[in-house]
């Protein structure tokens, strides 16, 4: 029982800041924080993405060149380039890393206006702290496992937001029904999107990039949104009008 309730909350405390402080806010700017929450946000999203820690500001030039250039040869992630989702999940790595570590400087559209940390961003991009993260699974679960097939989530756990990204990317533009024409092939693969926290109604992000709720139809869902309503209510963040 610890396990499995260490894994989900890895699982969904890591998918939250993936969609709400990286997506929603590193890369879109949907609403805003002052600094303390912001460093707040950006330092919880290291601890809870831990050895898998995605970098905001790779991440925002990242999402909106994919927004820019949805299906395109351009697209950094998109499937339909791709025989399958392993070699997306690598060459979208290689252009993640080109973005993290400075080797090359994006286009002018996709600079500026998204979190910065440089002294976390350097501690953050060693192997050393990333390795650590692993170890501090590894030693859990060496405390609490009490079946040996336990184990085989650990890999999980090291690679947990390029699985997030790989499902919502492959799943995302592939699988599901389209609700809007955005001349491209996003999809919303589930209406009711508790898994991925509202990441898999791509279709209808794509139509409505700036929009806080990802949910558009009646029947759909996007479980982040409430979050959000909830933290624009406590005044942690500002909506925008």
């Amino acid at each position: 029982m610890v396990i499995l309730i260490f894994f989900l909350a890895h699982w969904f405390l890591s998918l939250f800041c993936q969609t709400f402080f990286l997506h929603r806010y590193a890369s879109h700017k949907m609403f805003t924080m002052n600094t303390f929450w912001e460093r707040f946000f950006y330092g919880f999203t290291i601890i809870v993405q831990g050895s898998s820690f995605l970098n905001p500001r790779a991440y925002a030039i990242m999402h909106r060149m994919h927004h820019a250039y949805s299906d395109t040869e351009k697209d950094p992630h998109s499937p339909h380039f791709f025989k399958d989702v392993w070699q997306m999940t690598m060459s979208t790595k290689d252009i993640y890393l080109n973005y993290a570590k400075h080797n090359i400087e994006p286009e002018k559209p996709f600079r500026g206006n998204y979190p910065e940390w440089k002294f976390m961003d350097w501690v953050t991009n060693s192997w050393a702290v990333r390795i650590l993260f692993g170890l501090g699974y590894l030693a859990f679960y060496i405390a609490f496992a009490t079946h040996w097939w336990m184990f085989l989530l650990l890999p999980i756990h090291f690679f947990m937001s390029p699985i997030h990204g790989a499902i919502v990317n492959w799943c995302g533009h592939k699988y599901g029904y389209s609700s809007f024409d955005n001349h491209d092939h996003s999809k919303n693969s589930i209406p009711v999107d508790v898994f991925l926290m509202g990441e898999l109604m791509q279709n209808n992000h794509h139509k409505s990039p700036n929009s806080l709720n990802f949910a558009k139809k009646w029947y759909e869902f996007d479980p982040t949104y409430p979050v959000i309503l909830v933290l624009a209510k406590l005044r942690i963040i500002q909506l925008k009008r």
